[in-house]
């Protein structure tokens, strides 16, 4: 009997690999390789939580309606054009399952998301991979690589696993260039990081060929709980939720994620610790030899001389019992990403690197 053969393309698709939470034979680890936020969610979130436990038996809603209108307020945006999902990278998905297929090609920068690829894969749609410049988006090499075949550019805006960032006029340069029958996906997931900048939010309500997603699982907090958002014209929303599941978010999740996003003061306070953390460790990190691109986001990118380098960096590290990224997945073999974490993490995992960099292996 022959064997039953998955749809093509599939079997391309490499897992994904999440960071690293324990080291063999170490206890009390720091984690700083995925991005998380170090002081955890607020107290708004967990009472929500806590207070959601006694409606757990009941199914939640298919519309996520009180979230998106918590969202919509707070970011002044019309609810009817937001989407929820399990994580952006549901949306992200449900973008590939809608518009992707066969014989067409999702485009995204060498450096890019590595679900971007795996959701073009499942879709059955070709991935294509075009060229940074210095880790940093570069629009010629988008625009360049775009064929009448090209369904979704994505573009992760600040980037990961970079942090780099680029601004709105050329996005718009993107948005005006690329083909008819493209959309352009404006991965938002660390936009909250940075102080005044909407995501894409304004360029998304001006024109019908703009997505943009954002995520509860950094800033807020969140990332045990798998809440993503996007946001869209109204034709494109509708086609999205015809195919996403109608109970694809839980009661737990949904309350937790419409208290975190109205508790504005502490997401101010965490931008704000993030930011004095992040500059307190990619200057320690300079100091040390180690150098940083200016990073938008919750960590930095470390470079080092070459990969032996950055690989006995990260053995080193670990046996300190701290955990950062390995990136060569990402074409970056020389370099480690490290979360900012709280202080003492921060000054610690500098510290280490220092001690490395001194030869104290």
């Amino acid at each position: 009997m022959a064997p039953i053969e998955p749809q093509p393309g599939i079997m391309d698709i490499a897992p994904y690999v999440g960071g690293k939470s324990r080291v063999e034979g170490v206890t009390n680890v720091v984690k700083l390789s995925s991005n998380e936020n170090p002081f955890g969610p607020s107290a708004a979130a967990k009472d929500a939580v806590v207070r959601a436990t006694h409606e757990m038996h009941r199914y939640p809603s298919t519309d996520h309606a009180e979230l998106r209108a918590a969202i919509a307020e707070v970011h002044g945006l019309d609810a009817e054009r937001i989407i929820c999902g399990v994580g952006s990278d549901e949306i992200i998905h449900f973008l590939n399952q809608a518009y992707a297929g066969p014989e067409t090609e999702v485009l995204y920068t060498e450096h890019g998301f590595a679900m971007y690829r795996i959701s073009a894969l499942a879709a059955g749609a070709t991935p294509v991979e075009v060229r940074e410049r210095d880790r940093v988006t570069c629009i010629d090499t988008l625009l360049a690589g775009c064929t009448e075949r090209t369904r979704l550019i994505f573009i992760a805006n600040p980037n990961n696993p970079t942090g780099t960032m680029i601004g709105m006029a050329e996005i718009e340069r993107l948005a005006d260039g690329m083909p008819d029958n493209c959309l352009l996906v404006l991965d938002g997931a660390y936009a909250e990081y940075v102080e005044g900048y909407d995501g894409g939010a304004k360029l998304v309500e001006q024109r019908d060929n703009v997505v943009m997603t954002r995520t509860f699982s950094k800033l807020y907090g969140l990332g045990g709980m798998r809440v993503g958002w996007g946001y869209a014209p109204k034709p494109v929303i509708d086609v999205l939720n015809r195919i996403r599941g109608p109970f694809n978010l839980s009661n737990v999740a949904l309350v937790a994620a419409e208290a975190a996003i109205r508790d504005t003061a502490y997401v101010e306070k965490c931008r704000d610790d993030n930011t004095r953390l992040r500059t307190l460790l990619s200057e320690s990190l300079a100091e040390h030899g180690v150098p940083c691109d200016t990073s938008m986001a919750n960590f930095v990118l470390a470079r080092f001389a070459d990969q032996a380098e950055a690989e006995g960096c990260d053995l080193y590290l670990q046996k300190q019992g701290l955990i950062v990224r390995r990136v060569a997945g990402y074409n970056l073999p020389n370099c480690l990403r490290i979360t900012v974490g709280d202080e003492p993490s921060v000054r610690r995992v500098a510290y280490c690197i220092g001690q490395f960099k001194a030869g104290d292996r």
